[in-house]
């Protein structure tokens, strides 16, 4: 079950090969199913396919070329009205995220995370490019597709040093 914790790997480069919707759908379903502070539910998807619109987010910042070639990137923003607890938006939003991107690897996709908020400039950049109206901050973008090559073998990353035992 928690396989894809331990496979997912970021990836910038995809095959020319459209995502599908039902994959979309079900990454966008597993999104919303992310726990939020007060059930607050904050997040909003803008899903982009357009090429146009992805280029213009290629450009968001200089580490967000690589998201060129994704046949999909899906934006992710958050509402900043009604809600419950704005300073806990960060949390609910990243917590999100995280559930779009397991669910990617579980389908068989690849992808790359570009962080948007809380930067000025990437904020303006991403919210010109997918004509974001005021009610919405963008938070982040991820560029997925098909993998062009196998992804490579996730490092292991666990760090016993860095765990404290309180008994």
């Amino acid at each position: 079950m928690m396989d894809n914790l331990f496979h997912r790997v970021s990836v910038r480069q995809f095959k020319d090969q459209p995502v599908e919707e039902e994959k979309i759908k079900e990454m966008l379903h597993a999104g919303m199913q992310a726990p939020s502070a007060g059930n607050q539910r904050p997040w909003v998807f803008y899903v982009v396919t357009n090429k146009d619109t992805i280029q213009a987010l290629s450009k968001v910042s200089k580490h967000s070329a690589c998201a060129a070639g994704a046949p999909l990137i899906i934006a992710l923003a958050c509402r900043k009205e009604k809600l419950s607890f704005p300073e806990k938006i960060q949390q609910d939003m990243a917590l999100c995220a995280g559930n779009v991107w397991l669910e990617a690897d579980n389908l068989g996709l690849g992808g790359v995370y570009l962080g948007v908020y809380p930067e000025e400039e990437r904020m303006t950049n991403t919210r010109a490019a997918i004509d974001l109206p005021e009610e919405y901050d963008p938070f982040c973008l991820l560029a997925i597709g098909y993998p062009a090559r196998p992804m490579r073998p996730q490092q292991n990353r666990f760090d016993e040093t860095r765990i404290h035992y309180i008994k």
